[in-house]
């Protein structure tokens, strides 16, 4: 049987870490505020589906994760670090 899950269970293996570097920026940036930069950058997100990559409640498309990585000025490879 396939498991599309993160051993712990999770969609993804980066929203722990983009929950992290959000918050760790200065001054602090809200999940609203990471959407913005994200639909600046030609994604269509919203507040709720950062809210769910960060709870691990949603999948991460290899578009996202790059964008991502971009908004949050970090490597992918960073993002995935489990």
């Amino acid at each position: 049987m396939y498991k599309n899950r993160a051993p712990n269970g999770r969609h993804n293996l980066c929203g722990s870490w983009v929950a992290a570097l959000r918050k760790a920026r200065t001054p602090k940036l809200s999940q609203r505020g990471l959407a913005d930069m994200l639909q600046l950058g030609g994604l269509d997100v919203d507040k709720n589906a950062v809210q769910r990559i960060e709870s691990g409640q949603r999948f991460v498309t290899d578009i996202e994760l790059k964008a991502l990585a971009q908004a949050l000025n970090v490597t992918v490879e960073e993002l995935l670090q489990v």
